[in-house]
């Protein structure tokens, strides 16, 4: 092709040589009457080359134009037409289809990474200079609690300070923020770096919960005080009863001689209150071998609303004898769950409980419980409309032996999460839209 096109100029452009060499000829000679005919071969020459230069150049600024428009529809007709042409028309169409193919490569990897970002369990938002969000990924709006996110200033109704915080944020820096989400507080680490785009420098902030983390390092500091000092109590008090309980057996005989009947009433007062205390610091320190000494769940997958509804029957004559309606709503009638049935069957029992207790007097009472597959997860929400729970007392809730009630042992809460988190779930609570409290049962699926 390129031979032909040449070839094609060569010719012309001799012509073109001859023609002004003739014209120039006669003029200087005097022969002005011949001098027309290499002037029109002049132009005729001129002529030609102008048509080839635009006829090819056309078809190059309307490829260049079409691509810089992003249009890749266009075709060049092979048929028709010269050799030359065919060749440069051919030529063409090769390189729009070599930079389809390329572009077509581009949006497919660029899908990809979409894929990609959207499933990772990490939240991702890129962000420009002028703090608007380009990307956003689903666990980043969960984890914010945001429908959508598109300029960091939208991060003020989580918290004022929080816009500041991701404009600064630096390459390499990690931050730790709260947010509270639909269903519960979060615990967010970010971090940020920094990539030059063209002439943009755009930041990837990076977020992850670190709640359950938290959690479980709490939750085994607990343990490991616990079996401390439930070794050391045990050490302490177990003689103390054994002692005051034969003391007492050797006062209450009657061949037993003392100088006087008031030193024997006041000895047998003394053991009487040394042997209840020790009771009860036992009874206390099985509690603690209670928190401690929770099973390895047996996992193995069972039906969910059977379990419920027949824990629901075994509580209804107390929630009869209160006047308490219950209500268990689900859209699927088949949920399926892996665990430990005996042992989430304890964290049930011991919500429902506390639901009823909740309630205690009030009229109307109601407890709802609801279970649901959402979000790759299964969530029980047991909610009721008794008092909620004071906001100082939130944070303790969970927190092992802390309870508000005077007959509580305060271990209740603490072993439930403590067994859900065997299984690899969470336990929440949570005030419902109606202001019920909920607590909220989490099982990944």
């Amino acid at each position: 092709m390129f031979k032909s096109i040449h070839n094609k100029l060569v010719i012309l452009i001799a012509l073109l040589i001859v023609s002004v060499s003739l014209l120039t000829y006669c003029l200087v000679a005097g022969y002005y009457v011949y001098a027309a005919l290499p002037a029109l071969l002049l132009v005729i020459c001129l002529s030609a080359l102008s048509h080839q230069y635009n006829k090819y150049n056309q078809n190059i600024l309307f490829l260049l134009n079409a691509l810089d428009n992003g249009d890749y529809s266009f075709h060049f007709t092979e048929t028709k037409m010269s050799v030359r042409e065919k060749e440069l028309n051919m030529m063409l169409n090769r390189i729009k289809d070599i930079l389809t193919n390329a572009r077509k490569e581009v949006i497919q990897n660029e899908k990809f990474l979409s894929l990609i970002i959207e499933n990772v369990t990490t939240g991702i938002v890129i962000v420009t200079e002028r703090g608007n969000v380009r990307t956003v990924n689903q666990m980043a709006l969960r984890l914010l609690g945001l429908p959508v996110f598109t300029h960091l200033n939208q991060l003020n109704a989580i918290n004022e300070s929080y816009p500041e915080l991701f404009y600064q944020i630096k390459t390499g820096d990690q931050q730790q923020i709260s947010v509270i989400n639909e269903r519960e507080e979060v615990q967010v680490s970010i971090q940020a770096s920094l990539i030059k785009v063209k002439d943009e420098t755009i930041k990837v902030i990076t977020l992850n919960n670190i709640g359950n983390e938290l959690e479980a390092k709490e939750m085994e500091s607990w343990i490991r005080l616990i079996r401390v000092m439930t070794h050391e109590i045990m050490n302490s008090i177990a003689p103390i009863s054994s002692l005051s309980e034969t003391m007492l057996t050797l006062l209450n005989n009657p061949d037993m001689e003392y100088e006087t009947e008031s030193l024997k009433n006041n000895t047998r007062e003394a053991f009487d209150t040394i042997h209840i205390t020790a009771k009860g610091l036992l009874s206390f320190v099985e509690s603690y071998r209670r928190f401690t000494g929770v099973p390895k769940p047996v996992i193995k997958p069972f039906e969910l609303l059977p379990l419920v509804n027949k824990l629901v029957h075994l509580q209804e004559h107390l929630m009869e004898e209160k006047g308490i309606e219950t209500k268990i709503i689900s859209e699927d009638n088949n949920l399926i769950v892996a665990g430990d049935e005996n042992l989430i069957t304890q964290v049930l029992v011991n919500i429902i409980k506390n639901a009823i207790q909740a309630i205690g007097a009030s009229e109307n009472g109601k407890i709802f419980i609801n279970c649901n597959r959402q979000d790759s997860h299964t969530y029980i929400d047991i909610s009721n409309t008794g008092k909620p729970i004071p906001k100082e007392e939130l944070s303790s809730i969970f927190i092992p032996f802390f309870t508000t009630k005077e007959s509580g042992s305060g271990i209740g809460l603490s072993i439930s999460r403590y067994i859900m988190r065997l299984h690899g779930g969470k336990l929440m609570h949570s005030l419902s839209p109606e202001g019920y409290t909920t607590f909220t049962l989490v099982f990944p699926n």
